[in-house]
């Protein structure tokens, strides 16, 4: 009986925030126009052209799909604001067009101008339509979309969102609804019942005064306040540290020389960013390419430099690249943390403190030992998260090598996500739930072909920092985190063995050629360095250096995580 009434308590809490959400979220997702095949933007974005265009029927995953093999289609669709959603006016309210997209290639036209661009990996956007719509007005909307050559393209989601450009409105509230309902299911069940009586006082019947709603969504809000809730371990909110992250893969679905393209954009963007949001700090790893930026933009890397020294940038990056780590030899893994160090102290001023590797294929047991003796303090990787069979255990945890070597290890939040109130929520609940520990580490920004935060993610941050029951957000650095993790009472677990990565299984196997290529070069870079020690030492001649240095940077590189293992396009083994 009582599982019963808990779930009759879930479901009642459950269709009130659907209400709500309904009231500023419309899904136009079923209402588009297609046609398979290229065409001029002129002719594509004209509402006049998509009368003769077909409608494509949603798959089983509510997605609009298309064949793979960089096919392209367009989708066109009229936006006709109502006077009201579910008797809710919507005159004066902000709208925005929420997009998210499995395209290779991605442009999006509003009453025929280009307005917005991405790919597979800049994938996601609220595009500003209005900042107060009137009721009867229109927006001609096109997608241009070119299927990815490797998998078939996806339309995933299209919504209209009406927003406050003020306060609150039901969306936003729905949102905190949820945030404060996944707190409860997990630290207080017990009070779902009280949740839901408070929600049963809000009338969904009287949406039509949009004062008095907002005014009855204030007081719900605030006897939410009032209510004593045991959330969060100890009955205290999680908080929620903010960090910048733009993932950037040297080498995967594109060459290596379309990399450096996305590396200035990258920079130039966070850059600019700084400067309208002073707080945003932001991190990115391998020395490798801040040395392309040194030689081929000095002026953009003397910014970096700058931005380093007033604490707004991090450098985690204690390797040369974020190499593959299970067939590496010893001596290339010395190698990636001599170079990487080296740079990082010469260039930066200090060395970098973290092993920052949250996409590599998985790691060998003897890393920690390696990189203790590189003055390494930390390690930090996601990727095990991506394990299909065997969930690893630890958040948090001291990863011990065989001869006794030791590093604090972090099982960060997973990468390339934006600011979803709803998920970030959710992650800090995961969290405190598992490790016992007040304080997440949130890493948000557009990656694996980098892209880093957005205007858009700093400005829903910025709105959510105002409610009262979304975790304490403030931005950070990863070594600041990491260092309050060191002061926290108890004892984290310690793993004794490697980090394998049971999702990605063909490291040793795939492209065997280059893995080949890789021990005969790591083998002559060793009879190199043995040869010239021996003329040196005996025959008095000069050690040539930079010469082996730059061959070893040359093998480094190519020992990139995507490139090694055998998971990039055949363009980039050409290349190596």
């Amino acid at each position: 009986m009582a599982s019963r009434t808990k779930n009759v308590e879930i479901s009642k809490i459950t269709a009130t925030i659907e209400q709500l959400r309904q009231l500023s979220q419309v899904n136009v997702q079923a209402r588009w126009q297609a046609y398979l095949g290229n065409l001029p933007p002129q002719a594509a974005t004209a509402a006049a052209t998509w009368s003769n265009w077909k409608s494509l029927p949603l798959n089983t995953r509510n997605h609009i799909a298309w064949p793979k093999g960089s096919q392209v289609l367009w989708l066109g669709q009229r936006l006709l604001v109502p006077p009201a959603l579910q008797g809710y006016p919507v005159s004066g309210l902000m709208l925005r067009l929420g997009l998210t997209w499995w395209s290779e290639f991605t442009q999006v036209y509003v009453n025929g101008q280009l307005v917005q661009e991405g790919d597979l990996f800049d994938s996601s956007t609220r595009i500003l339509l209005s900042r107060g719509v009137s009721a009867g007005e229109c927006f001609d909307v096109a997608l241009r979309l070119v299927s990815p050559g490797h998998d078939d393209g996806a339309l995933v989601r299209s919504q209209c969102l009406y927003e406050s450009p003020t306060g609150i409105d039901p969306g936003f509230v729905a949102d905190e609804l949820t945030v404060l309902f996944q707190y409860l299911q997990t630290f207080a069940p017990e009070q779902l019942p009280q949740f839901s009586d408070v929600l049963d006082r809000l009338s969904l019947a009287r949406t039509r005064d949009r004062a008095e709603f907002l005014q009855a969504l204030q007081n719900l809000r605030q006897t939410l306040i009032q209510a004593n809730w045991n959330i969060g371990e100890n009955g205290k909110l999680p908080d929620l540290a903010l960090l910048g992250h733009a993932h950037l893969d040297l080498a995967w679905l594109w060459p290596v020389a379309e990399t450096w393209d996305a590396a200035l954009r990258t920079f130039n963007s966070v850059i600019k960013l700084q400067k309208e949001f002073p707080k945003l700090t932001f991190c990115h790893s391998t020395p490798a390419l801040y040395d392309w930026i040194e030689q081929h933009r000095p002026d953009l890397f003397e910014t970096i430099q700058s931005l380093i020294q007033a604490g707004n940038w991090e450098v985690v990056g204690g390797l040369w690249v974020e190499p593959e780590l299970n067939t590496l030899s010893g001596e290339s893994l010395a190698r990636q943390i001599l170079y990487g160090q080296h740079y990082c102290l010469t260039k930066f001023g200090q060395v970098s403190k973290i092993a920052w590797l949250p996409d590599s294929f998985g790691f060998c047991w003897q890393l920690p030992q390696l990189l203790k003796l590189g003055q390494i303090e930390y390690f930090v990787t996601q990727k095990l998260r991506w394990n299909d069979t065997t969930l690893f255990p630890h958040q948090v945890f001291w990863w011990r090598s065989p001869e006794g070597s030791q590093i604090l290890s972090l099982m960060s939040a997973p990468i390339g996500e934006g600011i979803d109130p709803v998920k970030m929520g959710n992650y800090a609940v995961e969290w405190q739930s598992q490790t016992h520990l007040k304080d997440a580490l949130w890493l948000f920004g557009v990656g694996d072909r980098g892209g880093g935060p957005t205007r858009d993610m700093l400005e829903i941050a910025q709105r959510w920092q105002t409610s009262p029951f979304f975790p304490k957000t403030h931005f950070t650095t990863a070594e600041q985190y990491l260092e309050t993790l060191t002061k926290t009472p108890g004892e984290f677990p310690i793993w004794q063995d490697e980090l394998y990565l049971e999702f990605h299984r063909g490291c040793y196997t795939s492209h065997a050629d280059q893995k080949q290529f890789n021990r005969n070069c790591e083998q002559l870079l060793y009879q190199a360095e043995l040869w010239s020690s021996i003329a040196t030492l005996i025959l008095g001649q000069t050690y040539p250096k930079l010469a082996i240095e730059q061959a070893w940077k040359k093998v480094l590189f190519n020992q990139f995580h995507d490139i090694l293992p055998g998971s990039a396009i055949p363009e980039v083994y050409q290349d190596a």
